[in-house]
């Protein structure tokens, strides 16, 4: 048999309706974010897409604190954390994760997709006849995890509440149950109906699940995502977290009651037979975590950056996912034409933003998902917006006043 055939046909499908990924060969310069070189071009490009929100991977006190933490620990962990792999900075971020959530204890994980896909896998797994309830548009690591607990599942519609108390209501009482979210979601921007869902979780006995990943670092007093600052983190069950975005650095955690971290740090394979993260990364996190909580310089700096952006879009009309969240996507419908100003975007403008298409978002709904940051200063957002219109114009695209 043909294997390399077999694979290349399926690629070829890619090809064919424009969902193909293609990787940009970026050099991230420190002190010059959101400034990166392109080596496919050879020229230095704006990044308009990045997940690091708060540009936190270029912030001086987390540099310093990995550069120290190389220079006292060395390079790696040495080992998974239950065998020599435990370095002090592991221990003291996951205090850090704790407090920043108002929880008993935390854990720590080698990225926010092992965490949901441990955390949600083991318990469902294990208590028995767990039902899991969905949202729809949850991320594929929560799909995952649920999938490999082999637990019954219910999908809810997106940010449904009535649908999943219908839902609840059929379940009987004794049944163990875990509702399952995020707090922003990452391709649309809008944000859960968190109060209304704990308010399900109490009245039918059910653990909450929240993802953050999209969230920590950027909202609440601080940073402690979505939950703290409607003042409703201790009503989650968990609270699971990346430290990869809005901190800059890399990693997932989960927060929740130190008999459950316990549970899934007995019990969890991802988590016990994976290398711990190497000190100086749990060194650049924590040095995050803490200045975050302290300081809210990016987190206003964002708030005005992805305000100015609206606006300037707003008088260009076109097209754009209105949400109280800082993601903001233009939206354009066709996976072909998304890719194609994608490309005139960076090649005649410098201006680098990924094309988001089918599987990520349905299809009919391709966009350029922009997430500007306190380091995208007013003119940065101006030049892009006329990069922009100018692409509308030469395509005759459809303008509205936000949708």
């Amino acid at each position: 048999m043909n294997y390399d055939q077999m694979f290349q046909e399926a690629l070829d499908g890619l090809h064919a309706d424009g969902s193909y990924r293609y990787f940009a060969d970026l050099e991230r310069r420190a002190g010059r974010f959101p400034k990166a070189f392109h080596h496919g071009l050879g020229q230095e490009v704006t990044v308009w897409c990045s997940n690091d929100y708060l540009g936190m991977g270029q912030n001086k006190a987390v540099l310093d604190a990995m550069h120290a933490a190389l220079d006292e620990t060395g390079a790696g962990a040495g080992g998974t954390r239950n065998i020599s792999g435990t370095n002090h900075y592991h221990v003291e971020l996951e205090k850090e994760l704790a407090a920043l959530h108002g929880k008993e204890a935390a854990l720590l994980f080698n990225s926010g997709y092992l965490s949901n896909w441990v955390t949600l896998g083991t318990i469902a797994g294990r208590l028995k006849e767990c039902v899991v309830l969905s949202d729809a548009l949850n991320h594929a690591s929560m799909i995952e995890g649920i999938r490999h607990s082999r637990a019954e599942k219910q999908i809810f519609r997106h940010n449904d509440v009535e649908d999943l108390e219908r839902r609840l209501q059929a379940l009987p009482a004794d049944v163990p149950k875990i509702i399952a979210f995020e707090s922003v979601y990452s391709m649309d921007g809008d944000i859960a109906p968190i109060e209304a869902f704990c308010d399900l979780a109490d009245r039918y006995g059910a653990m909450t699940y929240l993802d953050e990943v999209h969230a920590v670092g950027m909202y609440g007093e601080q940073g402690g995502g979505i939950a703290e600052k409607l003042g409703l983190s201790h009503r989650l069950t968990i609270i699971e977290g990346t430290l990869g975005k809005g901190f800059g650095v890399v990693g997932g955690y989960i927060a929740a009651s130190a008999p459950l971290c316990d549970f899934v740090r007995s019990f969890g394979s991802g988590f016990i037979f994976s290398t711990a993260l190497p000190p100086m990364i749990a060194a650049g996190a924590l040095a995050s975590v803490r200045y975050l909580r302290d300081n809210a310089a990016e987190r206003e700096g964002q708030q005005h950056a992805v305000a100015h952006l609206r606006a300037a879009l707003d008088a260009k009309s076109i097209p754009h996912v209105g949400n109280p969240s800082h993601i903001v996507p233009v939206m354009v419908g066709d996976a072909q034409l998304c890719r194609e100003l994608s490309d005139a975007l960076l090649r005649r403008f410098g201006h680098y933003i990924q094309p988001i298409n089918y599987p990520t978002v349905p299809r009919g709904t391709e966009r350029l998902r922009i997430t500007p940051g306190p380091l995208h200063d007013d003119g940065m957002i101006d030049e892009l917006v006329e990069a922009l219109d100018t692409l509308w114009r030469e395509y005759q695209l459809r303008r509205t006043n936000g949708l």
